[in-house]
Protein backbone atom coordinates (compact mmCIF):
# COMPACT_ATOMS: atom_id res chain seq x y z
CA UNK A 1 0.00 0.00 0.00
CA UNK A 2 1.67 3.45 -1.14
CA UNK A 3 2.55 5.34 1.63
CA UNK A 4 1.50 3.16 4.73
CA UNK A 5 3.19 3.36 7.89
CA UNK A 6 5.31 1.18 9.50
CA UNK A 7 2.48 -0.52 11.52
CA UNK A 8 2.32 -3.60 13.69
CA UNK A 9 0.29 -6.23 14.90
CA UNK A 10 -0.34 -4.26 18.57
CA UNK A 11 -1.16 -0.94 16.08
CA UNK A 12 2.07 0.24 17.41
CA UNK A 13 3.68 2.94 14.48
CA UNK A 14 6.84 3.15 13.79
CA UNK A 15 8.23 7.01 13.17
CA UNK A 16 11.72 6.93 14.95
CA UNK A 17 14.02 5.37 12.56
CA UNK A 18 18.27 4.52 14.49
CA UNK A 19 20.66 3.91 11.30
CA UNK A 20 23.47 2.03 12.24
CA UNK A 21 26.50 3.45 9.89
CA UNK A 22 28.96 1.07 10.82
CA UNK A 23 29.55 -1.51 13.48
CA UNK A 24 33.60 -0.64 14.23
CA UNK A 25 34.37 1.84 17.43
CA UNK A 26 37.53 3.22 19.08
CA UNK A 27 36.95 2.55 22.36
CA UNK A 28 36.58 -1.00 24.08
CA UNK A 29 33.99 -0.57 26.62
CA UNK A 30 33.79 -3.85 28.70
CA UNK A 31 30.16 -4.35 28.71
CA UNK A 32 30.02 -3.96 25.25
CA UNK A 33 33.30 -5.81 23.74
CA UNK A 34 36.43 -7.46 24.35
CA UNK A 35 39.75 -6.06 24.79
CA UNK A 36 41.04 -7.33 21.42
CA UNK A 37 37.67 -5.70 19.92
CA UNK A 38 35.29 -8.01 17.30
CA UNK A 39 36.25 -9.48 13.60
CA UNK A 40 34.40 -6.38 12.02
CA UNK A 41 32.00 -6.40 9.33
CA UNK A 42 33.77 -6.72 5.97
CA UNK A 43 33.93 -3.84 4.03
CA UNK A 44 31.20 -5.45 0.63
CA UNK A 45 28.30 -6.16 3.60
CA UNK A 46 27.96 -2.63 4.44
CA UNK A 47 25.67 -0.14 2.81
CA UNK A 48 27.63 2.34 0.89
CA UNK A 49 26.62 5.80 1.15
CA UNK A 50 23.96 5.99 -1.48
CA UNK A 51 21.87 2.60 -0.22
CA UNK A 52 22.44 4.38 3.09
CA UNK A 53 20.73 7.72 1.75
CA UNK A 54 18.23 5.44 -0.21
CA UNK A 55 16.93 3.30 2.27
CA UNK A 56 16.52 6.78 4.81
CA UNK A 57 14.43 8.73 1.99
CA UNK A 58 12.67 5.52 1.57
CA UNK A 59 11.42 5.09 5.31
CA UNK A 60 10.48 9.00 4.95
CA UNK A 61 8.70 9.73 1.58
CA UNK A 62 7.27 6.16 1.76
CA UNK A 63 6.70 5.11 5.17
CA UNK A 64 6.34 7.74 7.74
CA UNK A 65 9.77 8.15 9.55
CA UNK A 66 9.44 11.15 11.36
CA UNK A 67 12.71 10.84 13.42
CA UNK A 68 16.47 9.28 12.67
CA UNK A 69 19.31 9.05 14.76
CA UNK A 70 22.30 7.72 13.42
CA UNK A 71 24.46 5.12 15.40
CA UNK A 72 27.09 2.66 15.53
CA UNK A 73 29.86 1.21 16.81
CA UNK A 74 30.98 4.80 16.61
CA UNK A 75 29.49 7.06 13.75
CA UNK A 76 32.02 9.92 13.62
CA UNK A 77 34.05 6.80 12.50
CA UNK A 78 31.52 7.08 8.83
CA UNK A 79 33.83 9.06 6.51
CA UNK A 80 30.47 9.96 4.67
CA UNK A 81 28.77 10.95 7.60
CA UNK A 82 28.47 14.23 6.61
CA UNK A 83 27.03 13.86 3.52
CA UNK A 84 24.51 11.52 4.68
CA UNK A 85 23.17 14.01 7.09
CA UNK A 86 22.91 16.60 4.52
CA UNK A 87 21.16 14.25 1.98
CA UNK A 88 18.64 13.41 4.79
CA UNK A 89 18.17 17.20 6.28
CA UNK A 90 17.15 17.70 2.57
CA UNK A 91 14.07 15.17 2.46
CA UNK A 92 10.33 16.67 2.97
CA UNK A 93 9.36 16.47 5.22
CA UNK A 94 12.40 16.73 6.83
CA UNK A 95 12.91 14.53 9.60
CA UNK A 96 14.54 15.65 12.98
CA UNK A 97 18.40 14.53 12.99
CA UNK A 98 19.93 13.21 15.61
CA UNK A 99 23.80 11.21 16.26
CA UNK A 100 24.28 8.97 19.32
CA UNK A 101 28.12 8.98 19.44
CA UNK A 102 31.03 8.29 22.35
CA UNK A 103 32.06 12.19 21.49
CA UNK A 104 35.70 11.13 19.96
CA UNK A 105 36.28 13.29 17.07
CA UNK A 106 33.30 15.76 17.86
CA UNK A 107 35.16 18.94 18.53
CA UNK A 108 36.34 18.25 15.11
CA UNK A 109 33.42 17.87 12.95
CA UNK A 110 30.35 19.49 15.32
CA UNK A 111 30.38 22.18 13.26
CA UNK A 112 30.44 20.48 9.96
CA UNK A 113 27.23 18.14 11.31
CA UNK A 114 25.04 21.04 12.55
CA UNK A 115 25.95 23.21 8.88
CA UNK A 116 24.23 19.82 7.05
CA UNK A 117 21.55 19.62 8.97
CA UNK A 118 22.07 17.62 12.21
CA UNK A 119 20.16 18.80 14.97
CA UNK A 120 21.37 17.22 18.39
CA UNK A 121 24.00 14.57 19.99
CA UNK A 122 24.01 12.17 22.41
CA UNK A 123 26.95 11.58 24.03
CA UNK A 124 27.91 8.36 25.81
CA UNK A 125 30.25 8.77 28.98
CA UNK A 126 30.03 6.76 32.05
CA UNK A 127 32.84 8.44 34.04
CA UNK A 128 34.19 11.90 35.09
CA UNK A 129 37.29 10.37 36.18
CA UNK A 130 39.91 9.84 33.70
CA UNK A 131 41.70 6.41 35.42
CA UNK A 132 38.23 4.73 35.74
CA UNK A 133 37.45 5.79 31.57
CA UNK A 134 41.06 3.96 30.47
CA UNK A 135 39.72 0.78 32.91
CA UNK A 136 35.85 1.48 31.43
CA UNK A 137 37.08 1.74 27.91
CA UNK A 138 41.00 0.55 27.22
CA UNK A 139 41.36 3.62 25.79
CA UNK A 140 43.20 7.69 27.18
CA UNK A 141 40.29 9.55 25.56
CA UNK A 142 38.39 11.12 28.15
CA UNK A 143 39.75 14.46 27.91
CA UNK A 144 38.41 13.93 23.90
CA UNK A 145 35.11 12.90 25.32
CA UNK A 146 34.61 16.26 27.38
CA UNK A 147 35.98 18.43 24.50
CA UNK A 148 33.15 16.64 22.32
CA UNK A 149 30.42 17.76 24.73
CA UNK A 150 31.67 21.40 24.93
CA UNK A 151 32.36 21.64 20.42
CA UNK A 152 28.01 20.05 20.23
CA UNK A 153 26.87 22.96 22.85
CA UNK A 154 28.80 25.38 20.83
CA UNK A 155 28.09 24.51 17.67
CA UNK A 156 24.31 24.54 19.00
CA UNK A 157 23.85 20.71 18.57
CA UNK A 158 21.45 20.76 21.84
CA UNK A 159 19.72 19.88 23.65
CA UNK A 160 23.03 17.58 24.50
CA UNK A 161 22.22 14.71 26.47
CA UNK A 162 24.64 12.40 28.01
CA UNK A 163 24.37 8.69 28.15
CA UNK A 164 25.31 6.57 31.21
CA UNK A 165 25.40 3.30 31.81
CA UNK A 166 26.17 2.55 36.05
CA UNK A 167 27.95 -0.73 37.12
CA UNK A 168 27.96 -2.42 40.43
CA UNK A 169 31.28 -2.20 41.91
CA UNK A 170 32.64 -0.17 39.12
CA UNK A 171 31.27 3.61 38.66
CA UNK A 172 28.06 3.45 40.53
CA UNK A 173 29.25 5.20 43.11
CA UNK A 174 29.34 8.35 40.66
CA UNK A 175 25.63 9.05 39.88
CA UNK A 176 25.45 12.24 41.64
CA UNK A 177 28.66 13.59 40.41
CA UNK A 178 27.81 12.48 37.05
CA UNK A 179 24.51 14.47 37.51
CA UNK A 180 26.03 17.80 39.15
CA UNK A 181 28.47 17.74 36.37
CA UNK A 182 25.79 17.45 33.83
CA UNK A 183 23.89 20.86 35.71
CA UNK A 184 26.81 22.61 35.59
CA UNK A 185 27.70 22.44 31.79
CA UNK A 186 23.39 22.31 30.61
CA UNK A 187 24.03 18.75 29.89
CA UNK A 188 20.68 16.41 29.94
CA UNK A 189 22.02 13.37 31.63
CA UNK A 190 20.34 9.85 30.75
CA UNK A 191 21.14 6.97 32.74
CA UNK A 192 21.16 3.56 31.26
CA UNK A 193 19.98 -0.02 33.00
CA UNK A 194 22.70 -2.01 31.24
CA UNK A 195 20.88 -4.42 28.68
CA UNK A 196 21.76 -8.17 27.43
CA UNK A 197 23.70 -6.84 24.58
CA UNK A 198 27.05 -7.31 25.43
CA UNK A 199 29.57 -9.58 23.05
CA UNK A 200 30.65 -11.58 25.63
CA UNK A 201 27.34 -12.75 26.37
CA UNK A 202 28.29 -12.38 30.34
CA UNK A 203 25.44 -9.79 31.23
CA UNK A 204 24.24 -10.95 34.96
CA UNK A 205 20.26 -9.44 35.74
CA UNK A 206 21.63 -9.19 39.88
CA UNK A 207 24.64 -7.26 38.85
CA UNK A 208 22.89 -4.72 36.87
CA UNK A 209 22.30 -1.10 38.91
CA UNK A 210 18.21 -0.79 38.60
CA UNK A 211 16.55 2.28 38.41
CA UNK A 212 15.47 2.04 41.87
CA UNK A 213 18.92 2.45 42.72
CA UNK A 214 19.82 5.06 40.53
CA UNK A 215 16.83 7.17 41.74
CA UNK A 216 18.32 6.30 45.80
CA UNK A 217 21.48 7.86 44.35
CA UNK A 218 20.11 11.17 43.43
CA UNK A 219 17.78 11.66 46.30
CA UNK A 220 20.15 14.42 47.61
CA UNK A 221 19.14 16.36 44.46
CA UNK A 222 15.11 16.15 45.62
CA UNK A 223 13.45 14.75 42.11
CA UNK A 224 10.05 15.41 41.61
CA UNK A 225 7.91 13.54 39.31
CA UNK A 226 7.52 15.21 35.74
CA UNK A 227 3.74 16.09 34.66
CA UNK A 228 5.33 16.13 30.72
CA UNK A 229 3.89 12.99 29.09
CA UNK A 230 7.21 10.73 28.22
CA UNK A 231 5.16 9.79 25.04
CA UNK A 232 7.03 7.13 22.92
CA UNK A 233 10.66 8.27 24.48
CA UNK A 234 12.46 5.68 26.48
CA UNK A 235 13.23 7.66 28.91
CA UNK A 236 11.22 8.29 31.80
CA UNK A 237 11.78 11.58 33.88
CA UNK A 238 11.94 13.94 37.12
CA UNK A 239 12.44 17.62 37.73
CA UNK A 240 15.24 18.80 39.12
CA UNK A 241 14.07 21.54 41.68
CA UNK A 242 15.82 24.88 41.25
CA UNK A 243 17.60 24.16 38.45
CA UNK A 244 17.24 24.53 34.59
CA UNK A 245 18.89 23.65 31.88
CA UNK A 246 20.47 25.50 29.13
CA UNK A 247 17.36 27.24 27.44
CA UNK A 248 16.18 28.37 30.60
CA UNK A 249 13.44 24.95 30.71
CA UNK A 250 13.05 23.16 34.47
CA UNK A 251 16.27 20.59 34.83
CA UNK A 252 15.65 16.91 34.35
CA UNK A 253 17.07 14.11 34.44
CA UNK A 254 15.96 10.72 32.61
CA UNK A 255 16.81 6.71 33.77
CA UNK A 256 16.02 4.40 30.67
CA UNK A 257 14.86 1.78 32.50
CA UNK A 258 14.85 -0.94 29.57
CA UNK A 259 14.53 -4.07 31.69
CA UNK A 260 13.05 -3.07 35.30
CA UNK A 261 10.26 -0.78 33.76
CA UNK A 262 10.02 -2.08 30.11
CA UNK A 263 8.31 -0.04 27.83
CA UNK A 264 7.79 -2.13 25.05
CA UNK A 265 3.88 -1.36 24.59
CA UNK A 266 4.84 2.65 23.73
CA UNK A 267 7.97 1.15 21.16
CA UNK A 268 7.56 3.78 18.35
CA UNK A 269 11.83 2.14 16.97
CA UNK A 270 12.82 1.08 13.83
CA UNK A 271 16.63 -0.19 13.57
CA UNK A 272 18.53 -0.73 10.64
CA UNK A 273 21.95 -2.20 10.33
CA UNK A 274 25.51 -1.48 8.74
CA UNK A 275 24.51 -4.10 6.64
CA UNK A 276 20.95 -3.55 5.40
CA UNK A 277 18.99 -5.58 7.71
CA UNK A 278 15.66 -4.11 9.21
CA UNK A 279 15.39 -5.07 13.17
CA UNK A 280 12.27 -4.71 14.46
CA UNK A 281 13.13 -4.82 18.44
CA UNK A 282 16.93 -4.26 19.53
CA UNK A 283 16.26 -7.32 20.82
CA UNK A 284 14.82 -9.19 18.03
CA UNK A 285 16.56 -12.65 16.82
CA UNK A 286 15.93 -12.57 13.20
CA UNK A 287 16.24 -9.63 11.06
CA UNK A 288 14.83 -8.66 7.56
CA UNK A 289 17.48 -8.46 4.30
CA UNK A 290 17.37 -5.10 2.91
CA UNK A 291 20.62 -4.89 1.30
CA UNK A 292 19.54 -7.46 -1.03
CA UNK A 293 16.87 -6.04 -2.23
CA UNK A 294 18.53 -3.10 -2.86
CA UNK A 295 21.40 -4.58 -4.80
CA UNK A 296 18.95 -7.03 -7.01
CA UNK A 297 17.58 -4.04 -7.93
CA UNK A 298 14.05 -4.19 -6.26
CA UNK A 299 12.26 -0.94 -6.56
CA UNK A 300 11.58 1.85 -3.79
CA UNK A 301 7.85 0.63 -3.46
CA UNK A 302 9.05 -3.19 -3.33
CA UNK A 303 11.46 -2.25 -0.33
CA UNK A 304 8.95 -0.33 1.56
CA UNK A 305 6.55 -3.36 1.59
CA UNK A 306 9.12 -5.62 2.59
CA UNK A 307 10.01 -3.04 5.46
CA UNK A 308 6.52 -3.13 6.41
CA UNK A 309 6.16 -6.87 6.59
CA UNK A 310 9.77 -6.91 8.83
CA UNK A 311 7.62 -4.31 11.46
CA UNK A 312 4.27 -6.12 11.35
CA UNK A 313 5.90 -9.34 13.10
CA UNK A 314 7.24 -7.40 16.23
CA UNK A 315 6.44 -9.03 19.15
CA UNK A 316 4.61 -7.39 22.06
CA UNK A 317 7.72 -7.06 24.11
CA UNK A 318 11.37 -7.67 24.41
CA UNK A 319 10.76 -10.81 26.66
CA UNK A 320 14.19 -10.24 29.13
CA UNK A 321 12.03 -11.30 31.85
CA UNK A 322 10.60 -14.74 30.20
CA UNK A 323 12.77 -17.82 31.10
CA UNK A 324 13.19 -18.53 27.28
CA UNK A 325 14.95 -15.08 26.53
CA UNK A 326 17.81 -15.51 23.84
CA UNK A 327 19.93 -12.46 23.99
CA UNK A 328 20.71 -11.55 20.33
CA UNK A 329 23.50 -12.96 18.50
CA UNK A 330 24.84 -9.77 17.59
CA UNK A 331 26.14 -7.29 20.57
CA UNK A 332 24.99 -3.98 20.56
CA UNK A 333 28.35 -2.44 18.79
CA UNK A 334 26.69 -4.28 15.60
CA UNK A 335 23.04 -3.38 16.50
CA UNK A 336 23.35 0.37 16.79
CA UNK A 337 21.75 2.53 19.77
Amino acid sequence: MPNAPLLDRFGRVATDLRVSLTDRCNLRCTYCMPAEGLAWMPQPQQLTDDEVKRLVRIAVEQLGVTEIRFTGGEPLIRRGLVGIVTEAAGLTPRPRLSLTTNGIGLDRTAVALRDAGLDRVNVSLDTLDPARFHQLTLRDRHADVLSGLRAAVDAGLTPVKINTVLMRGVNDDEAPALLRFALDNGYQLRFIEQMPLDAQHQWDRHEMVTAEEILAALEPFGLQPDDVSRGTAPAETWLIPDHVDAAGEPARVGVIASVTRPFCGDCDRTRLTADGQVRNCLFATSESDLRKLLRDGASDSAIADAWRTAMWGKRAGHGIDDPKFLQPARPMSAIGG
